[in-house]
């Protein structure tokens, strides 16, 4: 259950709901471990160059690794919604935003720009079997075949079933609808570049750079 707090006009304020890819922050930390595993290989067996090398290569891929796995993710309240990407961070008030969709990826058009969900992945196999399941479903309710049985009604869904990132671009698109009358949910898309990931992962590339050139 979300927690609360109030705001000063007695309206209460609930947490953000949060949106990321599992598999995304999985697959991360494998390759981190991976590269912890590699570069401190270098680092404490490596000869000459080899250990600045080693550091050089762990300064510019592990930002990088973060930014485009662990670090999407999406949050959502009453007010506004925030994207944070690999190497951006978006706030789109509710007032401004036009629709959240789900196609080939997961989009939220406002003021007349595409901000994509990286946090959101469209997975297009879970979305054609779940049609499938659909197609399926409306093929047995079109040739009636008998009197459902309770045991068929329990394995009966209450509502239909969606791919994961056509029910969350569906919450956030409600939610988009309800807030944007809110005094809250007023204002302008704000965009800061994420100079935390970019900076490290520059400086490394430009280092290896040098150590590979001069070596």
């Amino acid at each position: 259950m979300s927690s609360q707090q109030q705001q000063p006009t007695g309206e209460p304020v609930y947490d953000d709901r949060v949106y990321r890819s599992s598999m995304g922050v999985v697959s991360g930390v494998l390759m981190l471990a991976l590269l912890a595993w590699l570069c401190g290989d270098g680092v404490l067996r490596g000869d000459g160059d080899t250990p600045w090398i080693a550091l050089a290569a762990a300064l510019f891929l592990v930002p990088l690794v973060v930014a485009f796995t662990i670090r999407p993710a999406v949050f959502a309240n009453e007010d506004r919604l925030r994207i944070r990407n690999p190497f951006r961070i978006i706030e789109l008030p509710w007032a401004a935003v036009d629709a959240v969709r789900s196609g080939y990826s997961v989009e939220a058009l406002a003021e007349g720009s595409k901000y994509q969900l990286w946090a959101v992945p469209v997975s297009l196999r879970e979305r054609k079997k779940v049609n499938k399941q659909h197609l399926r479903g409306a093929a047995g309710r079109a040739g009636g075949r008998g009197p459902a049985t309770p045991e068929a009604k329990s394995h009966v869904p209450a509502e239909p079933q969606r791919a994961t990132a056509d029910r969350i671009a569906e919450e956030l698109q409600g939610l988009a609808e309800r807030g944007a009358s809110r005094p809250g949910a007023q204002g302008s898309v704000r965009v800061r570049w994420s100079y935390e990931v970019i900076a490290p992962a520059v400086a490394g590339a430009l280092l290896l750079t040098v150590l590979l050139a001069t070596g």
